[in-house]
């Protein structure tokens, strides 16, 4: 049988189950993390055969990445929630449409944080340049709120 077939992820069969610390290993992820994508209800917790241990299937693994990528996009884990049921490929178009307000969220966020930059700057560059000789120009603009 073809490998490819029969090894689906980092050397787990495709028909393996998996333990929690594999499932972890595999996703490239702790097990608190899968635990908490459990309790947020993102991840299904498979059932506790008696006297044993839990068992995911590959799949599992696959939604896990799945997460992480899109928390590596900058989407929170209630919009990974979302994406999640667009899963199946089938809706384009809302997913472009989330992925366009994430993208305007996110540039929103840069023009925060370029500006934030720029009065940083100006206030090393102040601080630097010892132009208040008895008050630091950061604690003062800090203090006058």
């Amino acid at each position: 049988m073809n490998s490819v077939l029969r090894y689906g992820i980092k050397g787990v069969r495709m028909d393996e189950q998996l333990t929690i610390g594999r499932l972890a290993e595999s996703s490239g992820v702790n097990v608190e993390t899968i635990r908490y994508y459990q309790r947020r209800g993102l991840l299904e917790e498979p059932s506790k055969p008696l006297g044993g241990y839990r068992r995911y299937a590959p799949a599992a693994a696959h939604r896990v990445r799945f997460i992480k990528r899109a928390q590596q996009l900058g989407f929170t884990l209630e919009e990974v929630s979302g994406l999640l049921q667009l899963e199946d490929g089938r809706s384009c178009r809302e997913t472009r449409l989330l992925a366009e307000h994430k993208l305007e969220v996110i540039e929103e966020r840069i023009r925060d944080l370029s500006r934030i930059r720029r009065l940083l700057r100006g206030l090393i560059a102040e601080c630097s340049a010892g132009a208040r000789p008895r008050s630091c120009p950061i604690i003062a603009t800090l203090s006058s709120a």
